[in-house]
């Protein structure tokens, strides 16, 4: 008997195909077909993918801003209601508790969109720091998440009569209390692929009924599910950071590149806020930047980067990208060596290859 956590989806997994692993504690699937396709249908067509794995905590009350804006590296006042906000969450010493995504549900009432793998630590952190009045829960068992996610996502998802006009939903907005095929849902323009698309949010026994409406809604566009195996690369090409990769209790958001994020210039006094106030003003001494090998091998994470000798620093994320055929990877460098074409050398196998640092994001969609 598996001790493994599943999703909500996880009873029709066998029907599509999927091949499952132990990704942080839950049985989820790496492909249901195979990585490069789902990877390639993201790109030109739709993917959905079950991330119901991922955490959701609601915070209310009269304080709730005040809290949040404590808590968060990004200015949460800026935030209207409808709208979201990325952001991290950092310990005093600038480190990241977890990078998330914020929901302005109304006033004095937000949703948090946390990693799988950190749900349990980030609330535990959360109400240590609670003040004033704000009621914090963990909502995570009560939802399913799917995320359609590419150019036809819109496309597919009319077919499903929504209550209102999906075009009506802009970048990092969302609606609640949308009807999708007959169900009731929160519908984000959000995702983690680099492409438009969708993340779906409704309660867990409602899961099953919308997952097959859209793959069979979807079935003409090319619409097919994906597993987390796509979700990495696509994510990778985009440049988007990985909790545990890019982002860690020892990487901080300005060196994870994720520095927009970031706002020392907001009133609030932040955890994490004087040590990232420093790095700003007074330079980072690392940063994750893109590579591209130039011997032939591929970047993985945790190989050893190194400059005539002298290990200086390590990939944080690597492989063959599906779109571009190339072998590249994002490496948390010394600053000094971090310009573009800078050459490198990654340790593989025992062996030392040559590779050089590159522009990011390694991928950008065309925007119609």
């Amino acid at each position: 008997m598996s001790n493994l956590k599943r999703t909500p989806l996880y009873e029709v997994y066998k029907e599509y195909g999927a091949k499952t692993i132990d990704f942080g504690g839950w049985d989820l699937p790496v492909s249901f077909s195979s990585i490069k396709l789902e990877h390639e249908a993201v790109r030109t067509k739709a993917g959905l993918f079950d991330v119901s794995h991922m955490g959701e905590i609601e915070v209310k009350g009269k304080g709730s801003l005040s809290y949040l804006q404590k808590l968060l590296t990004n200015d949460v006042s800026k935030v209207a209601v409808g709208a979201a906000q990325y952001s991290a969450m950092c310990y005093e010493n600038g480190g990241t508790v977890d990078d998330l995504l914020t929901y302005k549900i109304a006033d004095h009432h937000y949703l948090l969109i946390v990693n799988a793998s950190n749900v349990d630590k980030d609330f535990e952190w959360m109400k240590q720091k609670v003040f004033g009045d704000v009621e914090i829960v963990n909502l995570s068992e009560e939802y399913a998440q799917l995320a359609l996610q590419g150019p036809l996502a819109e496309t597919t998802l009319d077919k499903l009569n929504p209550s209102i006009p999906l075009t009506e939903i802009g970048y990092f907005k969302f609606q609640k209390d949308v009807s999708l095929a007959g169900i009731n849902v929160l519908i984000s323009r959000t995702g983690y692929t680099g492409e438009d698309g969708f993340e779906i949010y409704c309660d867990k026994h409602d899961a099953v009924r919308l997952w097959k409406a859209i793959l069979e809604e979807g079935a003409n566009d090319g619409v097919i599910p994906c597993g987390l195996g796509a979700r990495d690369t696509l994510r990778f090409e985009a440049t988007l950071a990985l909790y545990g990769q890019e982002l860690s209790a020892d990487i901080t958001p300005l060196e994870a590149g994720i520095g927009f994020a970031v706002k020392c210039n907001k009133e609030a006094d932040f955890y994490g806020k004087i040590v990232l106030k420093k790095q700003r003003e007074e330079g980072l001494t690392r940063k994750i930047v893109g590579i591209e090998m130039q011997d032939k091998g591929i970047p993985r994470h945790a190989y050893k980067v190194f400059k005539d000798g002298v290990e200086i620093g390590e990939v944080t994320t690597g492989t063959q990208s599906p779109t571009l055929k190339r072998n590249i990877g994002l490496a948390l460098l010394s600053i000094n060596y971090t310009e573009i074409d800078t050459e490198v050398e990654v340790e593989i196998r025992g062996k030392r290859l040559k590779a050089k640092v590159i522009p990011t994001p390694f991928y950008k969609r065309t925007k119609a």
